[in-house]
């Protein structure tokens, strides 16, 4: 397994060199250090499987941890077998203005639903690679608040679930919470010419990195 961590001092007690096939170290609000992360992984071949779940609730790096990093690395990556995303149920109320992308005045529930439309991007684009987004519910970690009412376990199982089993139904384009399949806002299921096609081409223009 090789982890991401936003710096080294991150690693604290796990930084083991037996724990972990290796370590990619990049703050994802800055968009040199997202393309040096994406070198970094790259440096490991190919992946079985590639998670993104890092993310921030507010502030100015909003919209780039939470839906440019994700971007980024996955058009950067050679295919995965599998992608996970990790969504929200506030995708919902999202808002399909990527005005606000470039702006940098995206919302919280703005670039979830931008994450869940990548994921359902990915998922019509690449057959040879599966694709699927979670919702992990409203769980007590630092972001969710210590009572928040929904079981943390449940939402990374969820994503280790997808990650490790051979047969998973539907098996790519998938919305998940707790294992079990949601239908995902309907913003973010719009064909190449709405919402799914408007949001890759932003991004492409935005960074300058097109997804492939």
């Amino acid at each position: 397994m090789v982890v991401h961590v936003r710096n080294r001092a991150r690693l604290g007690d796990t930084a083991d060199p037996g724990r972990w096939a290796g370590v990619v170290v990049g703050d994802l609000s800055l968009p040199d250090q997202i393309e040096d992360a994406a070198r970094q992984a790259a440096a490991f071949g190919r992946f079985d499987v590639v998670v993104h779940n890092a993310g921030v609730l507010s502030g100015p790096e909003t919209v780039t941890v939470n839906t440019v990093a994700p971007y980024v690395l996955t058009a950067l990556l050679e295919k995965p077998s599998r992608l996970i995303h990790l969504s929200s149920g506030m995708h919902r109320s999202g808002s399909t203005d990527l005005r606000r992308l470039t702006r940098g005045t995206a919302s919280y529930s703005d670039t979830k639903l931008w994450v869940t439309a990548l994921s359902q991007a990915c998922a019509s684009r690449w057959p040879g690679t599966t694709s699927h987004a979670v919702d992990p519910g409203w769980v007590p970690t630092r972001m969710g608040g210590a009572g928040a009412p929904d079981d943390l376990v449940a939402g990374h199982r969820t994503q280790v679930w997808l990650a490790t089993h051979p047969d998973v139904t539907p098996a790519t384009g998938g919305y998940w919470y707790h294992r079990r399949t949601r239908d995902p806002g309907p913003a973010s299921r719009g064909p190449r010419r709405g919402v799914q096609g408007r949001l890759l081409h932003a991004l492409e223009h935005h960074t300058g990195v097109p997804l492939g």
